[in-house]
């Protein structure tokens, strides 16, 4: 786990810091966090320059990308609390699809947040196959495909008994 946390763990042991929680926002890169639309959350992840210019054209806000509070991404952590209280302005007016959409053709990743339902759903769009059956029971599929040995599903849970 400790190398799943490749931020946080490797800047502690460089600097000694003890990180503190931050929820979904990524600690050093702004805006890369879950923000509020009019329907649900949308997790946008802006990695540089370009990116940021984008995010500002599709939300409306094209002069975020000569305000020198965000000229560059240190600059927009020391100031991510306004900026996120403006995003989240921005993008209370529409659903996080349309956002979403618009904000991939601007190149700037952004996707919404699923829930259970909406994830299997997102799934069997792109191809993933997702559900297998295992004698009349729903069961979800092992991810990871090999073509040389792929999983197999033998045997049902045991059913509860009463």
């Amino acid at each position: 786990m400790l190398s799943a946390l490749a931020n946080q763990s490797g800047a502690h042991l460089m600097t000694g810091a003890v990180p503190r929680g931050m929820g979904n926002r990524h600690p050093s890169l702004t805006p890369y966090e879950v923000f509020t639309t009019a329907d649900r959350p949308l997790a946008i992840a802006v990695g540089n320059e370009r990116q940021f210019a984008g995010l500002g054209d599709v939300l409306g806000h094209p002069e975020w990308a000569d305000d020198p509070r965000y000229a560059s991404n240190a600059l927009r952590v020391e100031h991510r609390d306004v900026l996120v209280t403006a995003m989240n302005d921005a993008l209370s007016s529409r659903s996080a699809g349309e956002w979403a959409s618009d904000l991939g053709e601007a190149g700037v990743p952004a996707g919404p947040v699923n829930d259970i339902e909406q994830a299997f759903a997102l799934a069997d769009q792109v191809g993933l196959d997702m559900r297998v059956d295992v004698d009349g029971i729903a069961q979800v599929a092992n991810p990871i495909r090999m073509s040389a040995t792929p999983a197999t599903y033998r045997r049902r849970p045991p059913r509860l008994e009463t």
